[in-house]
């Protein structure tokens, strides 16, 4: 099943709607870094090197895999964790509950969905959700020009046929490369094709 990654007018849409340091982390740790929903809840402290910038991911079949950490995401971490975060009543766990009863209690699974299904409410994030934003994330590697070893590696793939599946671009970007490759091809050939 074809997933169309979100576009970058819908990217940003979702990155404006959110307000805490701790919504723009969860979102960024999967448009940034391709991580999935699980593995975001799963960050302990001890998992993010803000000065070495790494972060070490505990994903499917508990592979653990090392992942640069994005500048922008180690100052929002940063911010987070000195404004947002509760100093006390919280674990080792990086992301947490911030209100309410569960305060300081690691973000749950529902946490996560909630957070999109309450931008799903605007048009332009009908679709938005956090394995959609997973897809943005290999897509946009892919059209950066990310080899296909080197982004299996990011997503914490043992197969490269798994990785292909998260990398299906867009229409628009099959339309445009299509039209950029037909116009070398074309200016090799007899020039009365183009008269």
């Amino acid at each position: 099943k074809l997933i169309e990654p979100l576009t970058q007018d819908q990217v940003n849409v979702l990155l404006r709607s959110v307000h805490r340091y701790r919504d723009l982390i969860v979102l960024l740790l999967m448009l940034f870094c391709g991580l999935r929903s699980m593995e975001v809840r799963g960050l302990k402290l001890d998992n993010v090197s803000l000065t070495e910038r790494h972060l070490r991911v505990h994903g499917k079949g508990n592979k653990e895999r090392m992942l640069p950490l994005p500048e922008t995401l180690a100052v929002l971490i940063e911010k987070y964790l000195r404004m947002e975060r509760p100093a006390q009543g919280c674990g080792d766990e990086l992301l947490v509950v911030l209100q309410g009863a569960n305060r300081g209690r690691r973000l749950t699974a529902s946490g996560v969905r909630s957070l999109f299904r309450q931008r799903r409410h605007s048009p332009d994030l009908k679709n938005a959700n956090a394995h959609r934003l997973r897809h943005t994330f290999g897509a946009s590697m892919a059209r950066s020009g990310v080899k296909l070893p080197v982004l299996q590696r990011l997503m914490g793939h043992s197969d490269p046929l798994v990785t292909l599946q998260y990398i299906q671009l867009s229409m628009v970007d099959v339309v445009d490369e299509y039209h950029a490759a037909i116009r070398m091809i074309e200016s090799r050939y007899d020039q009365n094709l183009r008269s």
